[in-house]
């Protein structure tokens, strides 16, 4: 692993790590509307929580693919010349 990919990588999990918190309390407040809608009801502690883990989860699966391919279109791919 060379220079050029550590630089690649490390820029990427930087833009990941920027994007992760609001990225995250958007998908959180969109899932709760969601959910709030579709219940009828307010949530509670316990199904808020469950919503903080799922959108994590989803957050993590949209940044990282995205400051991958941010930085890919931005630098050029490690390794191509």
């Amino acid at each position: 692993m060379g220079p050029d990919n550590l630089w690649f990588y490390g820029w990427s999990a930087l833009l990941a790590a920027m994007l992760f918190i609001p990225v995250s309390k958007l998908v959180w407040t969109l899932s709760i509307r969601r959910q709030q809608r579709k219940l009828g009801r307010f949530l509670d502690e316990t199904e808020l929580a469950g919503q903080m883990k799922r959108a994590r989860f989803i957050t993590f699966l949209l940044v990282v693919p995205f400051a991958l391919m941010f930085n890919a279109n931005l630098f050029g791919l490690p390794g191509a010349k």
